[in-house]
């Protein structure tokens, strides 16, 4: 493939998928808690950076010929970085914590060629959780099950996540954790798809 995307994430695919780019996927091999570990002085947005560069040069340096697309996103509150909650009873935790507050996601995307980091971009959005009851919270982690753990704030906004929020701004793809607009951006600058 021409194309390769450096991420396992579902939604990450079907963004892709749905603006008609072909492209492959690869998992890239990264800890991305040791990553995290390695950088504790980052700001916010850098860190969101150095983890998609990371996966972006991970698969790029093993398929050399191909365009490599990394992503991933940081999500921060109250001066904190959550990570994916490790269970159920985590993501709860995390809900209570974003519960009647609001949270930033920052999105970072880039593209590299034969380990060379040819773009960059970064954005965030600002998300307000509306103050649901605990009855409403333990039916929303019984429904989503094991797909609560799979996001870092622990939900879906493409899905029954949506009825956790109050008040939404910021682009919907970085929300989603794939700035799509300036990545085809890119990709049309380079030829790589149709212009």
């Amino acid at each position: 493939m021409a194309i390769i995307l450096a991420s396992t994430s579902a939604i990450r695919k079907r963004l892709l998928e749905g603006a008609g780019v072909a492209f492959g996927t690869e998992k890239p091999l990264v800890d991305e808690h040791e990553l995290k570990q390695r950088a504790p002085g980052l700001a916010r947005e850098a860190l969101a950076q150095h983890l998609a560069s990371a996966k972006c040069l991970s698969v790029s340096a093993q398929h050399p010929e191909a365009l490599v697309i990394g992503a991933d996103q940081v999500l921060t509150f109250s001066n904190t970085t959550f990570d994916k909650p490790r269970s159920l009873e985590e993501a709860r935790s995390h809900l209570q914590q974003l519960r009647g507050n609001t949270h930033t996601l920052i999105s970072a995307v880039c593209c590299a060629r034969a380990s060379d980091l040819l773009w960059q971009y970064s954005d965030r959005a600002e998300l307000t959780m509306r103050y649901f009851s605990d009855r409403f919270l333990d039916n929303y982690i019984s429904t989503v099950g094991a797909d609560a753990t799979m996001s870092v704030g622990a939900y879906k906004l493409e899905a029954l996540g949506i009825q956790l929020f109050e008040q939404i701004e910021g682009d919907y793809f970085t929300i989603l954790g794939l700035p799509l607009l300036p990545l085809l951006e890119f990709l049309r600058s380079t030829g790589e798809i149709g212009s």
